[in-house]
């Protein structure tokens, strides 16, 4: 089994929910980040309220680890939701498991549905006349002693989430009144993210300690609450609780997590890159199978933070390695002769490229 990345946006499951929640918002104004976000779904809520009506069906996309979970209780919360419902789009298998949850909400409660383009098609378009006109149609038992019973629905609100919005049918994604997309944080939004979650946790920390966590998190804020309960850890046991700079940089240089947050399997992305292709271009299968890698880890999980902090750029002949990576890995940067390109580039099948 592959061990869980500590810098990984994705859940580690339950038991880091659980601690998730203890350090969630509770209302808009406790949110940090995401400015425009909040602007907009601000003035949404409070017309919906003038008007006592529920909020209309919201979308959210980006990463994972950047709050889309923690924003719909948020939601719930500032729209007085007595009930918010959370699924997930692998979990509604049949249609069945979906008409279930629907017909218990009443009016003005929320169903959260995460992964939701992760919804079989048959459950998806079934959910169509649910978000457009509250009412289902179920047909009980099948063939020609089939019938259609019609249910009709509260008025509800649906709040689907998603790292994939380009896997979202059209016809679904129109379905949505309001869609948002979540952004990376910036350091400074995630020091103060940081500076709340320690004082929640009671966590004593004296100068640019959490910043210096903020750094390496990777711009997504469950990044950062893992990386400051390993640092919490590693104080308690060495440093008599106290979170320093220099008790950060130790605490994560154990976890070989580094100073803009890359683990081994980044860096052995980028050595691998360098090293073995000259700094690219190379194909992802090519990489992959030098690293002895899934194609997919590679494209979800390491490539789009290589993207974003310009270590990788990706070309009509594949992925290839910056100037700034070579500084980073200490090695020193020789642009690669057009020979050398050309040759690297016949060498990869251009549809295992992209």
């Amino acid at each position: 089994m592959a061990r869980e990345r500590l810098i990984s946006g994705q859940s580690g499951g339950a038991t880091e929910d659980i601690f998730s929640q203890s350090l969630r918002p509770q209302s808009l104004s406790e949110m940090i980040g995401q400015g425009a976000v909040l602007e907009k779904l601000n003035i949404a809520i409070d017309a919906a309220k003038l008007r006592s009506e529920p909020l209309e069906h919201v979308l959210m996309d980006g990463p994972p680890g950047l709050g889309k979970t923690t924003l719909a209780h948020v939601i719930g919360n500032e729209m007085g939701t007595r009930n918010l419902r959370v699924t997930s789009g692998p979990a509604l298998g049949k249609q069945s498991d979906l008409l279930t949850m629907l017909t218990q909400l009443e009016t003005g409660d929320i169903l959260f549905i995460d992964e939701i383009h992760r919804l079989p098609k048959p459950v998806e378009e079934f959910l169509y006349p649910a978000m457009e006109d509250f009412r289902v149609d179920f047909t009980i038992e099948g063939g020609l002693s089939g019938r259609v019973v019609n249910f009709a629905l509260k008025p509800y609100t649906l709040i689907g989430a998603t790292t994939r919005a380009g896997l979202l049918s059209p016809a679904m994604r129109d379905r949505f009144g309001h869609h948002y997309h979540m952004e990376y944080y910036e350091v400074d939004d995630l020091t103060e993210i940081l500076r709340r979650s320690a004082i929640k946790l009671d966590i004593p920390a004296e100068g640019d300690a959490v910043e210096r966590i903020a750094c390496r998190s990777r711009g997504t804020p469950r990044v950062a609450n893992r990386l400051l309960k390993r640092v919490r850890d590693y104080a308690q046991v060495r440093a008599k609780g106290v979170l320093t700079p220099d008790v950060v940089d130790l605490g994560l240089d154990i976890q070989q997590v580094d100073a803009m947050g890359l683990d081994e399997l980044d860096r052995s992305f980028l050595d691998a890159l360098i090293h073995v292709y000259s700094g690219g271009p190379a194909g992802i299968e090519a990489l992959a199978a030098t690293m002895g890698q899934e194609r997919d880890t590679l494209e979800d999980v390491v490539e789009p933070y290589m993207l974003q902090i310009g270590f990788v750029i990706r070309t009509r002949a594949g992925r290839q390695a910056t100037p700034a990576a070579y500084a980073h890995r200490g090695i020193p940067y020789v642009p690669p002769s057009p020979a050398t390109r050309d040759a690297t580039a016949s060498e990869a099948d251009d549809s295992l490229l992209f």
